[in-house]
């Protein structure tokens, strides 16, 4: 099992940063994708971004230039700082992870931007 945890979100007006974190817990070994959804009132969970055990990484095309992912391996976290951040941007995000064909989330963290 994987337990994953996250943290940081809050209330910020737009044109303001947030840093999402992650803490992954467990058994790591063999987790390849990682990556963080959102899911807004009313609207599907969507992928926001995902980095692989490699470094690769990959954004929605309405975050892009604007939030960077990254993932520490020593320290079993994932990351999403998110600057420029606009009121598109409320929803709950969540910290995934993919191990040898087993989906992880974690419980949510809710981020608020207001106008």
């Amino acid at each position: 099992q994987v337990q994953l945890v996250e943290s940081g979100g809050g209330l910020v007006q737009a044109g303001g940063s947030l840093r999402l974190s992650c803490a992954a817990s467990g058994t790591i070994v063999g987790v390849s994708f990682m990556g963080w959804y959102r899911q807004a009132p009313g609207k599907q969970r969507e992928l926001v971004a995902s980095v692989t055990s490699g470094g690769s990484s990959n954004y929605a095309d309405s975050v892009k230039d604007r939030f960077t992912i990254s993932r520490d391996n020593v320290k079993n976290a994932l990351y999403l700082q998110m600057n420029s951040l606009k009121p598109e941007d409320t929803a709950v995000y969540y910290c995934n992870a993919h191990r040898w064909g087993t989906t992880f989330w974690g419980q949510g963290t809710q981020v608020t931007v207001s106008s």
